[in-house]
């Protein structure tokens, strides 16, 4: 993984990666109903900051989270080191409100970066622009109007704020991969002082991509474009092709309906379910972020870990047409492709034992399954169909290797 280099392909690690695992956690993961709960539930500051002397995860265990991240296949780690609640889940210098003041006292993103090191996984961080805690965060934006807070504050020194938290995550742990922002949304008219920061970013850690989770086109300076619980160009408003493709892809998806912890959410996507999104992320050239939300003794939920397992042990099988490869040229219905050199890899999901593929190359090459059993391949009334016996069918994905097809 080529992480951290600078230069013009200092995107291709985060491109051949394709998989990445996300992690929603804090202190709102003891109420157990999400991460916007204080929001959602009209909780005041006063209440909601007397969850931090309550934070005591000591079955965190960062060794068994990059065990399981391995297992799972992913190439990095994307962690909130603050949410809109404010509470940062790293060592800062410059609040007091931390998870090194909870009765736990350990800095987690100093321990994450270095089990996850030793596993050769690459470390990013999550970090919201909105902040319904700090008192400078002034005017309120689309959020945040029922916490209870003062009235005032100074916008210029919440973002001295903002851009100094960001300076400590570029300065205190090493070599990372992304800085992923979040919450513009709330003020997007605001000044954000974004080509400055990213400017900053840039400097510090000359490999690392930024992204901003703004539901815009990409600005100046942002490195890969984020899609939210949809495919790129699911999401007509924020999509542009012409524009996208200049930049790399990624798509977060939540594994059952919630992104922090949440105990009433039982209803979690099959490994089948997911293993498809992952597929269907890489034929679009995307990466997929798939999401788990730690429970409040740092262990990740048993169901989770269950299907990351899955898809991990699916990978190990198939892992050649999704790491590395780039959009392919067929999608339709039921089916998708990924690309690598001269190789295409046709993914059916869902066919009735014949795929047409429509476009067909001026010349036909090769077509077999991974261990190499050859597929009947008929170029018929302007399209190419492909036919594979019932018994050599996977139940989750087909994939038929296409070589020297031009």
């Amino acid at each position: 993984m080529n992480q951290g280099a600078s230069g013009p392909d200092h995107t291709q690690w985060f491109e051949d990666a394709k998989f990445g695992l996300f992690v929603h956690w804090g202190i709102y993961s003891i109420i157990g109903r999400g991460e916007w709960v204080m929001e959602n539930e009209k909780i005041p500051l006063r209440d909601y900051e007397g969850l931090a002397r309550r934070f005591n995860p000591t079955d965190f265990d960062a060794e068994e989270w990059s065990k399981i991240a391995k297992v799972a296949g992913v190439r990095y780690v994307t962690i909130t080191s603050k949410h809109h609640d404010g509470f940062s889940m790293y060592d800062t210098k410059l609040s007091e409100y931390k998870v090194t003041n909870t009765p736990f006292e350990r800095d987690v993103m100093a321990e994450l970066s270095e089990a996850l090191s030793k596993k050769g996984i690459g470390l990013s961080f999550y970090y919201s622009q909105l902040d319904w805690h700090h008192g400078d965060y002034f005017p309120l934006g689309r959020t945040g109007h029922s916490t209870g807070r003062q009235p005032g504050g100074d916008w210029s020194k919440y973002l001295k704020y903002y851009v100094g938290q960001v300076e400590e995550l570029c300065s205190q742990y090493g070599k990372i991969g992304c800085i992923w922002f979040d919450g513009l949304w709330d003020k997007p008219g605001a000044d954000w002082d974004l080509d400055n920061v990213y400017r900053m970013i840039h400097g510090l850690q000359p490999g690392v991509l930024v992204g901003n989770n703004h539901h815009m086109q990409p600005f100046q300076g942002e490195d890969f474009q984020i899609f939210e619980q949809d495919l790129p160009g699911e999401n007509v408003a924020g999509f542009n092709m012409a524009k996208a493709s200049t930049l790399p892809l990624e798509t977060c998806l939540t594994i059952n309906n919630s992104w922090g912890y949440n105990g009433l959410d039982k209803d979690h996507k099959s490994p089948r379910e997911l293993i498809h999104y992952l597929v269907k992320t890489s034929g679009l050239g995307a990466n997929l972020l798939l999401n788990v939300g730690p429970m409040p003794d740092g262990k990740i939920q048993p169901e989770h870990v269950e299907r990351l397992r899955a898809i991990g042990e699916w990978l190990r099988g198939h892992g050649e047409a999704i790491y590395g490869t780039r959009k392919g040229p067929y999608l339709g219905s039921g089916w998708t492709s990924t690309s690598k050199g001269n190789r295409i890899y046709l993914h059916v999901l869902d066919w009735n034992r014949k795929v047409a593929l429509p476009r067909p190359p001026r010349r036909l090459g090769s077509a077999t399954l991974l261990d190499g059993t050859e597929v009947k391949v008929q170029p018929e009334g302007g399209v190419v169909d492909i036919t594979v016996p019932d018994e050599l069918r996977d139940p989750i994905d087909t994939i038929i290797a296409l070589d020297d097809w031009v």
